[in-house]
């Protein structure tokens, strides 16, 4: 038998991929219905893995790493190579994350965890504050 085991419309059909960018969203949800006004210029995206160059030593500024493999980078706003304005914006890197969960509930967890602290990091907050602890 050949084929699709599932029709595309089922979640059970969702890449690795597709599930992790939903995973991203569901955890953004919360933090973007809280700080919806402050978080208007600052776009969120995923990558599978992190360009790191064998010069770097330690995570740069604005990287979130564990074991020196950065989990998430917080880009400033700034101006690219062509002289256009570009957005803040936060780069989940999805195979660090997933290697470093244990299973699905702590991938969502290490994710909301990783969004506090880079949306904490671009806000200049306390982590805390983001997540509404304090």
């Amino acid at each position: 038998m050949r084929g699709p085991l599932y029709p595309s419309t089922l979640p059970a059909a969702s890449t690795r991929a597709e599930k992790f960018d939903a995973l991203v969203l569901d955890a953004l949800e919360p933090i973007e219905a809280r700080w919806r006004t402050e978080l208007t210029k600052l776009d969120v995206a995923v990558d599978d893995v992190p360009e790191v160059t064998p010069a770097e030593s330690g995570a740069p500024e604005g990287v979130l790493a564990d074991s020196g493999v950065p989990l998430a980078r917080l880009v400033q706003a700034g101006v690219d190579r062509r002289g256009q304005p570009t957005r803040a914006r936060i780069v989940l890197y999805r195979r660090p994350l997933e290697a470093r969960a244990k299973d699905s509930h702590d991938l969502a967890d290490l994710v909301h965890d990783v969004l506090v602290e880079q949306v904490a990091s671009y806000l200049g907050l306390d982590p805390g504050v983001i997540d509404g602890e304090s």
